[in-house]
């Protein structure tokens, strides 16, 4: 009876044991990487306007964080046709609660419509505000004015996004097309790259504005596992 007892002694103390090593191995290993979840709101650039989907800029973007070991996912949030004012009143939604961080592409077109600085200012300024009530982190992707608006024209909307950038204390990347033009120069100048309307980039284009705005895409990703 006495040895039984031992015996039922000895394996409550074996399993209690196990248990704590398999605990303790849990708690040493380490916390396995969440997918970080952003939110591309744009145009028909970050739409991906007349390419294959996987030529688009989304596409390409996950797949280039991918290459470089980011689990990553981009929710295609480009509107082919959309201002800021169109972002704007879309924000919200957009910014469901699994949503991390944004990237904000938005613009050209009210350069297009040769829309009034300030209030392409006001409307992203109300985004960045929607990002920050929901504890969003942001890249601002800038963009500048042609010159025949004017220089004053020019000089107020060019400035808005690295002002905006450095209140809010979002990422700045200066433009879209980074990768493909030269500093101060026009969709023009690089044909090689664009589609026929000159207005958008080819899927080779797009790959290079992948490569060029990859970096600060990742300061981005960087920003959001730190926040957790």
């Amino acid at each position: 009876m006495k040895r039984s007892l031992g015996y039922g002694v000895a394996m409550r103390l074996n399993k209690a044991m196990a248990a704590l090593v398999l605990l303790c191995g849990m708690l040493a290993a380490p916390a396995r990487a969440e997918t970080v979840q952003l939110l591309a709101l744009g145009d028909s650039l970050t739409q991906g306007y007349g390419l294959i989907e996987q030529d688009g800029f989304v596409p390409q973007l996950r797949a280039w964080l991918e290459e470089r070991g980011h689990d990553v996912r981009i929710v295609n949030g480009g509107v082919s046709g959309d201002t800021t004012a169109g972002g704007l009143s879309r924000v919200d939604w957009s910014l469901t609660p699994e949503i991390q961080g944004m990237i904000v592409t938005l613009g050209g077109n009210d350069l297009l419509r040769a829309l009034a600085p300030e209030v392409s200012r006001a409307n992203l300024e109300g985004i960045l505000q929607a990002a920050e009530a929901k504890g969003v982190e942001v890249l601002l992707v800038g963009m500048q004015a042609p010159g025949n608006y004017g220089p004053e024209f020019k000089q107020s909307f060019d400035a808005i996004y690295p002002e905006l950038a450095e209140r809010f204390g979002t990422i700045y990347a200066p433009s879209f097309f980074a990768g493909i033009l030269p500093e101060g120069g026009t969709p023009q100048d690089a044909t090689e790259f664009m589609q026929a309307d000159g207005i958008h980039p080819n899927a080779d284009g797009v790959t290079r504005i992948v490569e060029a705005l990859g970096p600060s895409v990742e300061e981005l990703i960087a920003r959001v596992e730190d926040a957790d």
